[in-house]
């Protein structure tokens, strides 16, 4: 029930927050809050990132490149994987996928995990083409990524949609199922959110502050998000499984399963790199071009105190050629 109140009685009593998940109509056709959140999380995570890119070596043009081509890339990479798996949601009596529905994204329908593949195979290529390290692209982008996800969740609370299992916890939500009956349930789309914003806070405060090499923010984000998600997606009712596989006797959930193994993954490659190769922040990309940048101004400057030495060489030069010139000269005469 898209238009159903939300209450929290365990912390405000009876109070109740009623919003239709409709902002507007743009004539027969229904404007999403979720839309309209998400947009606002994609500028919020632009504002970031163009606001940090100095202190990674890169430049605004950088980050609205990355923008432009990744917003649809990542709507694209959320939906593919949502559609691949939950393919019978997707399909007609015969079997045979309905591609009006697979298209209709206005109707909800997208995971995060498809956005951020899609994206990472963005920056990959364009790190390439633009001759720039992927790692400091990286932690540039998780942060906006990060910004954008915390943002974005309240789509879910607006659609009454991503909650946990029954619950009676203080903070335990209530939706209402019908006009008559009710359930009280985690509120996941906070947990979420709130997650991810002490992760963003610990890397703008704590983590890019001590860098000692491009990727260390990157590899923060996958183990924190991994954990959270991990966490969040057990306590949740829609979970898209992977397939029929069972481990335990127990349906796998992709996206619990996915955050495990990424979560172990940049734990272990933070490790290797903080730990056994000990890098050094002289290394960053940032600090490498800021030396590059020193280095040719010190040229510049060096050539320009030796220009007026040769100048005055060449002056010196002229001069003594001159008088030796004119000596030729009267000799010449005297000889006719």
């Amino acid at each position: 029930m898209f238009d159903s109140p939300i209450a929290f009685p365990g912390l405000f009593g009876d109070w109740q927050f009623t919003a239709s998940s409709i902002a507007v109509w743009l004539g027969e056709k229904p404007i999403y809050w979720y839309g309209i959140i998400l947009g606002l999380g994609v500028l919020a995570g632009l504002w970031l990132c163009s606001h940090q890119a100095k202190n990674y070596g890169l430049k605004e043009d950088n980050v609205l490149d990355m923008v432009l081509w990744g917003v649809p890339l990542g709507i694209l990479g959320a939906r593919t994987y949502y559609v691949i798996f939950y393919q019978d949601l997707f399909r007609n009596e015969s079997g045979a996928l309905d591609w009006s529905r697979v298209v209709a994204i206005w109707d909800g329908g997208m995971a995060i995990y498809g956005t951020v593949i899609a994206c990472v195979i963005l920056a990959l290529v364009y790190c390439r083409v633009k001759k720039l390290k992927f790692g400091a692209v990286a932690d540039l982008c998780v942060m906006g990524l990060m910004l954008g996800q915390i943002i974005g969740r309240w789509g879910n609370f607006m659609n009454r949609e991503a909650f946990g299992a029954q619950t009676d916890l203080p903070w335990r939500m209530r939706l209402w199922i019908s006009q008559a009956y009710s359930i009280d349930v985690h509120p996941t789309f906070l947990y979420e959110s709130l997650w991810n914003l002490v992760g963003l806070l610990l890397i703008l405060l704590v983590i890019s502050k001590g860098r000692r090499f491009d990727g260390e923010n990157t590899c923060f984000y996958f183990m924190w998000y991994g954990i959270g998600r991990a966490w969040v997606e057990g306590l949740r009712t829609d979970s898209l499984y992977l397939f029929d596989w069972k481990l335990f006797g127990q349906p796998i959930r992709v996206s619990q399963a996915l955050s495990v193994l990424l979560a172990a993954a940049a734990a272990a490659v933070l490790v290797w790199n903080l730990a056994i190769r000990k890098h050094s922040a002289e290394n960053l990309m940032v600090n490498v071009l800021a030396r590059e940048a020193a280095e040719a101004v010190e040229e510049t400057e060096e050539a320009a105190e030796d220009a007026p030495a040769a100048e005055e060489e060449s002056t010196v030069s002229s001069e003594a050629v001159a008088p030796e010139c004119e000596e030729t000269e009267e000799e010449h005469g005297d000889s006719h």
